[in-house]
């Protein structure tokens, strides 16, 4: 009887409530104009500011039918309101290009979008003016397809190595993080669509990420977790911030106010939108998220707006705190494309695109071993054989938010036929078998995005192409995607077969006098220091988007000079690692936590209802650094074709309070190169850390070229729990000039005088 009462009352309201919007729609209505956004809010309805902050989710509206057809397989919209002139806005996912579908109901036409290097490749580049294309590059497909708003970057830290989305991520350090970002945001928003940084905040382990809880200190969280997300609000500006799904020490991200309010918009001046992680109510509370400030509930149900009109009932959300929300969103929209009327294409320059997304993978390739000048190959190298499933089924890019649909997906085999260099089509025979069988048993999953396991190869084939090739290439395939993090002992560690691969390859081949070159084609990061020694050569190649087959083979061929860097550590062993403790996957057993998806929402079981982040500011190069630890690759790592030489290093005090480091690179190789250049500082109980970075142009044997990076006294500071604020301490600081965290090749002296207090937070979480 009483649920019978409940549905007759909501009825009733639901009733009233459509009553009432009739007579608003029979009255004279302000149309939304950037200029009027106040007078729109004003004529709003209550129910008008619920539809507007809460996504269009699957459902119709007037004048625009279903929305999820506006632009097919597009993330969500925002929902429309005609009476008001209010457009729906268009969202997508993007990290590495876009996420729609290719084809469309009545249409032959496909609607392609180019693949882009992963994240963690992006970053390896450490090129701003290069991230800026990128991003630029992405923002014209989106401008181009009618879309508005664009999910990414993702900007997470690298905290543990087995974080399932990494891949989608910069590096474990804040400052390259948020540089990194800020300069593929800016090069979005250049085409007048929409960035947006998530997941905010510290959303690093994908085991239960909608429920764990994340247990931290105040100094780690803002000198790690939050610095690279305040970096990017500040230095570009981005339209939108994505809350995150997890907790943080007992609070929901998207419930907190001071996460959402006051630090991202009191402290650090955000001016934007805040959209909340896909999900549908339940374990979640509208009233406290559109509180907290979430500007835009996704993808929106009918439910959640039911929510936020009981909170209004109940008094847990105030009308004013709602009219914020609905301000926001009504500025968002006036932003947008599709308020403004533009006339897309629906054609981007893809050609000019894909020439883009293979500079950006030819520059994110990190070289980790070149025994004995064994990369570039000779010119006496004219065939070679290729071992190993992904030298065929090379992959290109995440699944998940991170997939995108190329237009092709160019392998090694292609890559090698593009520079002139034969392959042994009788092994490729025999790989290509097995390939075409695993494929046609997985329909909905194409060639390029997920990896086939690996194939046992005869004896007798490996020595029948060390007989008859010049050199080997064994690739190694990692594939990756958001909803699960990766397994100690399947992701990171290589399975017996490749090892055993590795090694017999390497035998047959080197008792013939030739070469053998590992390729890693991989999502993250995966134990090296086992096998490293047996082959001539290590190429990181991570998941380069759609042409990384070509950028491989053009570096091996030495077309192109390697010139990524590592931005994260790669550890002897993973239970090297300060975090392994406290990751849902334990070393010791795969899965050992078994099926988490069955226990309550209690928090009761350590790295699936919570997590302690114990390591505190140590993590990464901070940790190894900083405790001497052997490492496999240490942070900023990777090798050249060339070699360069660093001088006339300086420091030079600036009259707006910064310091500027100068130094002279030379290329004194014999061919053209790129060097990335590090700047270190050692910060209260750390080593050092990052505080500037960059790039040279390609420089000519013998060609120099002045680098300059600017650090300021923030650069400098740490967080001090007890005074609630950014401190640099006085003394004499020892910067390290850099080319990785452990070759520091020139050293400056910085005096600060004085201890100085630079900036009071007001939100603690």
């Amino acid at each position: 009887m009483m649920k019978r009462k409940q549905t007759i009352t909501r009825q009733c309201q639901s009733l009233v409530a459509g009553l009432a919007l009739v007579l608003v729609s029979c009255q004279p209505s302000v149309k939304l104009s950037p200029d009027n956004i106040d007078a729109v809010l004003a004529d709003m309805t209550t129910d008008e500011k619920i539809t507007l902050v809460v996504g269009a989710g699957n459902e119709t509206f007037t004048g625009y039918g279903n929305t999820k057809k506006i632009v097919p397989g597009a993330a969500g919209t925002t929902s429309p309101i005609e009476r008001l002139g209010i457009t729906p806005s268009v969202l997508t996912d993007g990290p590495a290009g876009l996420r729609i579908d290719t084809l469309r109901e009545g249409d032959d036409k496909r609607y392609y979008h180019t693949g882009f290097p992963i994240g963690t490749a992006l970053a390896c580049t450490w090129n701003l003016p290069l991230m800026y294309q990128v991003g630029d590059a992405i923002g014209n497909e989106a401008h181009e397809y009618g879309l508005d708003l664009i999910f990414a970057p993702g900007m997470n830290l690298h905290r543990d190595p087995l974080g399932g989305r990494n891949f989608e991520y910069y590096s474990e350090d804040p400052y390259v993080t948020g540089k990194m970002a800020a300069a593929f945001v800016k090069g979005i928003q250049a085409n007048g669509v929409g960035a947006t940084l998530k997941h905010y905040a510290v959303n690093n382990q994908e085991t239960n990420r909608k429920d764990v809880d994340v247990r931290i200190g105040q100094r780690a969280l803002r000198e790690l977790y939050l610095r690279p997300f305040e970096i990017a609000v500040k230095e570009a500006k981005p339209w939108s911030v994505m809350s995150a799904y997890n907790s943080i020490n007992g609070q929901q991200c998207m419930e907190s106010r001071n996460l959402l309010t006051t630090i991202l918009r009191r402290d650090w001046g955000f001016d934007g939108m805040v959209v909340s992680d896909w999900a549908a109510p339940g374990w979640r509370d509208s009233g406290k998220e559109m509180w907290a400030g979430n500007d835009l509930l996704a993808p929106g149900t009918p439910e959640q707006r039911e929510e936020i009109r009981q909170a209004l009932r109940d008094g847990k959300l105030n009308e004013a705190d709602l009219d914020s929300c609905a301000r926001r969103m009504l500025h968002f929209i006036t932003r947008t494309p599709r308020f403004n009327h533009y006339a897309f294409s629906n054609n981007p320059d893809l050609k000019a695109h894909a020439q883009q997304s293979l500079q950006a993978a030819e520059e994110a390739v990190v070289l980790l071993e070149n025994k004995n000048q064994t990369l570039p190959f000779e010119p006496t190298i004219k065939r070679v054989g290729m071992f190993g499933m992904a030298s065929y089924n090379f992959l290109a890019v995440g699944t998940g938010s991170g997939n995108v649909k190329t237009p092709h997906t160019t392998n090694l085999e292609e890559g090698f036929a593009h520079v002139g260099i034969a392959t042994n089509q009788k092994l490729a025979a025999r790989y290509k078998k097995v390939l075409r069988d695993t494929l046609s048993k997985r329909a909905n999953d194409p060639l390029g995005y997920s990896a086939i396991p690996e194939m046992d190869i005869p004896e007798e084939a490996i020595l029948a192409s060390a007989d008859s090739d010049d050199a080997a290439i064994i690739t190694i395939g990692r594939s990756c995607g958001e909803g699960a993090d990766r397994n100690a002992f399947t992701d990171y560690q290589l399975s017996t077969l490749e090892h055993t691969i590795i090694n017999k390859v390497c035998k047959a081949f080197h008792a013939q006098g030739k070469k053998v070159v590992v390729v890693l084609n991989v999502s993250g990061v995966v134990e090296v220091a086992s096998w490293k020694e047996q082959p001539d050569a290590v190429v990181l190649s991570w998941l380069l988007g759609q042409e990384g087959g070509d950028a491989v083979c053009r570096i091996l061929k030495g077309e192109v000079c390697p010139s990524g860097r590592l931005t994260m550590t790669f550890p002897v062993a993973y239970e090297d690692c300060n975090t392994h403790d406290n990751f849902p996957y334990d070393f010791h057993g795969p899965k050992a936590i078994g099926n988490y998806k069955k226990i309550p929402r209690n928090p009761a079981l350590k790295n699936v209802h919570f997590v302690d982040y114990k390591e505190g500011v140590h993590v990464g190069y901070r940790y190894f650094d900083t405790f001497g630890r052997k490492v496999s690759y240490p942070f900023g790592y990777g090798l050249s074709y060339t070699h360069f030489a660093y001088s006339d290093s300086k420091v030079k005090a600036k009259d707006d309070g910064t310091y500027e480091v100068t130094v002279t690179v030379t290329n004194k190789g014999t061919c053209a190169g790129k060097e990335v250049v590090q700047l270190y500082a050692p910060v209260r109980d750390i080593k050092h850390q990052l505080v500037g970075f960059a790039k040279t142009n390609l420089l000519k044997p013998g060609q120099s070229q002045i680098l300059s990076m600017v650090i300021t006294p923030r650069d400098l500071s740490y967080f001090d729990e007890a005074q609630q604020a950014w401190v640099v301490a006085k003394g004499e600081y020892r910067l390290e000039v850099a080319a990785n965290s452990r070759d520091v090749r020139q050293q400056l002296s910085l005096t600060l005088s004085e201890e100085k207090v630079l900036d009071k937070v007001h939100g603690k979480l």
